[in-house]
């Protein structure tokens, strides 16, 4: 089998990245956010991170789930990219000097490079312990059951030695790694690399002159110890009865340890409480020693080798210094066409099957274990030979398991009685749920006993394959792929009967903890869980269980998860991270039409990531059914071609159809159900054949849309097709084109449209959009002629001086109804201010005036305030936060707040306003007229001289409620000054930032 690897190491230049995620605005972050959904920004074979998780996160958690998606290496070349889109030539400069530093890190080891000669000759109870060694693994390996048709594909590259040399000897940064983490899906080879190792070094073909000394651990086995010493646990497997601990001590940096199955052991659940353990003797609980071992308190110096199931999202990640990521992915695609290729023999099904299953990318993805290409097989050939009409399109992932274990119990002869089956099955499918609940995938005999599951059922279960005995645990058992555990774990909540799996909870409040923790989880193995658990549903696929495995459904199942649907109302999807496509999946899996009706009834919500067949198929399938649904974003990452060359299943040839545009067709018709009120489009790659049908669809008399957002539309020419919609469209408030590059021909159709009489729009974000001066002439036409259009985002496009006096002069004319204005970073300078200045005395509607990251200066900030002063502005909002002023401007603005107390929210933050220009501030602030409610005064270079007007301030101002302070040094005399008067009865504010 061969095994590809993709290695990541956590270390210190992720705090450079971090430094310059950081140092972006609040708007360059979120740009930043959106490019990470853009495929042309990345890189080929991404796994793209769902918007519902970037959307609300911080730069540091931005930066962890970059870590979670990329290597090292991919997070610094999609930064790289990125910035460049954003047009940041200076960091672009910064990363591209790190990257070619890490590049000459690299370079400085040789692959080649011979292992260090070991100056000692091997000792007798060296060798004596390799020997042993040796028999264990050879055992443990003879003792892995392997179904009889299975195919085992051997590495024919004879590549195995480097490959298993490069785990410990990556080629990324010259230094040898002492923590070295395999993680991999169950059943994709992480155990056999481990067992490799182990045997390689004991037949002394590999590490010798690295490790003295390899030790396997086994944590499904660890758990099951009574309290141990380190030194006690060492010798376990030693030939003699003491294993040579003082020379452990004296040489740790040569001493390996193989931590196998780090998902099974039950670490204690405060890791961070754990007083430091740096003695061999001590006794203490097994668990508690491995704790130590992994956080490098028991023998700093030696080289730590640990599979795991899943080290990003679980507790190893917390315990670990500096360690290697080694993604192990299994069967690669030649791999498992080979399989499939070798298993049916005929090349012709075996094409037909594969090109049925690459459609199922959740199933075709699983296949990257050996034993779940054996399962999908056998389930196959044993339906066709069963059944010579037998149809792929009817299969589904939970009925291809069914009919797996469905046909295997046909034939099979089990001695149990009929009365016994349903008692059997629940207490089978009892002990697999218990199991996932408690990551326990290895069982004891006392807890088969305990379950009272009958000898003759667990020996057929045996014969069957689909248990198995453990290989180094005496009288243990465990499922034999992981997935066969999901299954009947999952099987278990579909079965008759009230009581739970784990004791306590009922088997209903058992299911809706395992939906929400799952639908709102990237957990593989709790996905998968959801997805059999809702395959059950299919009404003859549990006839056919019923009759074959002799077990009893619940009549009642359905109505449970109806009650647990009526939730979802209530339940806040997106700040809870729902994963709505997994949800989707989940339904598509039970095609069972009118129950899913039912269930997204009650759905008001969905975010949506379209970037493959699965997701447009589930999406098409459930969507339609979503009656209530008022607000859908929607990312499509490939356009939807309007017909496709596809493989006649049936014929074996080639054919046009066109079931993508159909399946399009039905996710755009939940705009016809009349409740869709909002529509995101942000990052979505549409052909002009999709666009026309999602617009016929939003302009069907039925479609109450009101609020359109799309951002970042490829290509920006498909924005067209929008004008249609627009024309004459009283129902559309809020328009939201930003990150586009409209271009002439595009943003004349558009505004043109919006001049039409029945144009009822309110909002208009045109950010970022690369205007034209015939744009501002256009807007200018706009502003007067839509009455209605209260709100305008102009910010991120070069307006400059000139197109601020194109809009003032509309923003003068009695007609113009806008009322907030947003020209954040437009080049502005003092000419802009005085046209600004005019046509704030004119207009008596604009309450809300955002001119953030332009070069006003004092001059500028001088000549707005003139106009700010009079009694009858009425702004209300200002945002003058990094517009290169200084304290000079602070007085004009102090005499602004004197006069006009219609001025409620300023933002001056990011200027070099100081403590004196603070202190004219509050000289104003501390007057009983002053009616402003919030200040910004974050990076305004404030020193503790200033904490005294302030905390004045807090005393005595009653409007005050928000105040921004962040980004100043005031020391602890500052901050003590500010914290009494905080705490005064006196003081107003509600909030400090």
């Amino acid at each position: 089998m061969n095994s590809s690897t993709n290695i990541s190491v956590d270390n210190g230049s992720y705090e450079k990245l971090l430094s310059y995620l950081m140092g972006l605005d609040q708007y360059q972050l979120e740009e930043f956010k959106l490019c990470l959904q853009s495929p042309q920004l990345l890189l080929e074979n991404f796994q793209k991170i769902p918007w519902a998780n970037l959307k609300a996160t911080d730069p540091t958690n931005l930066l962890c789930l970059l870590n979670e998606y990329f290597s090292e290496r991919q997070i610094w070349e999609v930064t790289f990219r990125i910035f460049e889109k954003m047009n940041l030539p200076s960091l672009c400069e910064e990363i591209r000097a790190e990257m070619n530093e890490i590049a000459q890190v690299q370079e400085l080891q040789d692959p080649n490079q011979e292992e260090p000669e070991m100056p000692e000759e091997e000792t007798v109870h060296r060798r004596r312990y390799r020997d042993r060694m040796k028999a264990k693994i050879l055992v443990m390996w003879d003792h892995i059951p392997w179904p009889e048709d299975h195919i085992y594909l051997r590495n024919v590259t004879e590549k195995e030695h480097e490959e298993l040399k490069n785990l410990l000897y990556p080629n990324m940064t010259g230094a040898q790694p002492q923590t070295i983490v395999l993680e991999g899906r169950a059943g994709v080879g992480k155990t056999t690399l481990a067992m490799k190792v182990m045997l390689h070094w004991a037949e002394g073909f590999l590490f010798q002159h690295r490790f003295s000394y390899v030790f396997y651990i086994s944590c499904h086995k660890m758990k099951e110890m009574e309290d141990t010493t380190f030194a006690d646990l060492l010798s376990q497997d030693w030939p003699d009865s003491q294993a040579p601990i003082e020379e452990f001590i004296c040489h740790p940096e040569r001493l390996l340890f193989v931590i196998d199955g780090f998902e099974e052991m039950a670490m204690p659940s405060k890791l961070s409480d754990s007083p430091p353990c740096t003695d061999w003797y001590q006794q203490l609980p097994v668990a508690r020693i491995l704790l130590h071992l992994l956080k490098k308190e028991l023998i700093p110096t030696a080289t730590l080798l640990i599979t795991t199931r899943d080290y990003r999202n679980g507790a190893l990640k917390k315990l670990l210094l500096n360690p290697w990521f080694v993604l192990i992915s299994g069967f690669t695609e030649g791999d498992r066409s080979e399989y499939f290729f070798r298993y049916f023999g005929d090349r012709n099904i075996a094409k037909k099957i594969l090109h049925w299953i690459r459609k199922n990318e959740t199933l075709f993805h699983s296949c990257s274990a050996p034993l779940v290409c054996w399962t999908v097989c056998s389930s196959l050939k044993r339906q066709m030979a069963r059944n010579p009409h037998f149809q792929l399109s009817t299969q589904t992932t939970t009925s291809l398991y069914a009919h797996f274990f469905s046909s295997l119990f046909a034939t099979a002869e089990v001695s149990l009685s009929d009365q016994s089956w349903p008692e059997q099955w629940r207490a089978l499918c009892s002990l697999a749920a218990e199991g996932m609940w408690f990551s326990n995938f290895t069982f004891a005999k006392e807890a088969i006993e305990h379950r009272r599951l009958e000898a003759s059922l667990i020996d057929s279960l045996l014969s069957l394959n689909i248990l198995r005995k453990a290989s180094d645990c005496e009288d243990c058992i465990a499922f034999t792929h992981q997935s066969f555990q999901v299954f009947f774990g999952a099987m278990f909540y579909v079965l008759r009967g009230t009581e739970g799996s784990i004791g306590g909870p009922t088997r209903h409040q058992e299911m809706r903890v395992l939906l929400n923790d799952a639908l709102a989880d990237t957990n593989f193995y709790w996905n998968q869980m959801a997805l059999f658990f809702f395959g059950l549903l299919k009404r003859d696929l549990a006839r056919e269980l019923e009759d074959t495995l002799h077990c009893k459904m619940s009549s009642r199942i359905m109505d449970e998860l109806l009650k647990w649907s009526e939730e979802l109302d209530k339940f806040d999807t997106v700040s809870n991270h729902f994963e709505f496509l997994q949800f989707f999946h989940c339904l598509y899996e039970t095609q069972e039409e009118n129950f899913v009706r039912q269930i997204l009834n009650h759905l008001l919500e969905a975010d949506l990531n379209i970037f493959g067949n699965l997701q447009l198929q589930v999406s098409s399938f459930c969507l339609k059914h979503c009656q209530r649904l008022s607000k859908l974003r929607l990312s499509v990452s490939s356009p939807i071609p309007h017909a496709e060359l596809t493989f006649d299943l049936e014929n074996l040839e080639m054919r046009l159809v066109d079931s993508k545009i159909r399946q399009w067709q039905d996710i755009c018709s939940v705009f016809c159900n009349g409740n869709v009120s909002e529509l995101d489009l942000s990052n979505s790659e549409l052909n002009t054949s999709s666009m026309k049908k999602l617009c016929y669809k939003l302009r069907n008399p039925r479609c109450k849309l009101q609020k359109l957002t799309c951002k970042s539309i490829t290509p920006v020419r498909i924005l067209k097709e929008l004008v249609l919609v627009l024309y004459g469209n009283n129902k559309l408030t809020h328009l939201n084109l930003s990150s586009n590059n409209l271009g002439v021909t595009v943003s004349t159709m558009i505004f043109r449209t919006l001049r039409h009489s029945a144009c009822n729009l309110k909002y208009l974000c045109l950010e970022k959009c690369n205007l034209s001066a015939s744009s501002y002439q256009n807007l200018a036409l706009l502003l007067p002629s839509t009455q209605r259009l209260t709100r305008l985002c102009l910010g991120f496009n070069q307006l400059q001086d000139d197109g601020v006096k194109l809009l003032c002069s509309s923003l003068s004319h009695p007609e113009c109804a806008l009322e907030r204005l947003v020209l954040w970073f437009c080049q502005l300078g003092t000419p802009s201010c005085r046209y600004l200045s005019e046509a704030l005395l004119r207009n008596k509607s604009l309450t809300h005036l955002n001119l953030r990251k332009n070069n006003l200066g004092d001059e500028g900030v001088k000549v707005l305030c003139k106009a700010l002063s009079h009694l009858d502005c009425n702004l209300q909002n200002l945002d003058l936060s990094d517009c290169s002023f200084t304290t000079e401007s602070c007085g004009e603005l102090a005499n602004v707040l004197k006069h006009n107390h219609n001025v409620k929210i300023l933002d001056i933050g990011n200027n070099d306003v100081q403590d004196d220009g603070v202190k004219r501030l509050c000289k104003v602030l501390k007057h009983s007229n002053c009616a402003l409610n919030t200040l910004g005064l974050e990076k305004c270079n404030l020193t503790p001289a200033c904490c005294q007007p302030l905390s004045s301030v807090l005393r005595s101002c009653k409007s005050l409620v928000n105040l921004n302070l962040l980004g100043n040094d005031f020391g602890p005399d500052g901050v003590n000054t500010l914290w009494k008067s905080l705490r005064r009865s006196t003081c107003k504010l509600r909030k400090l930032g």
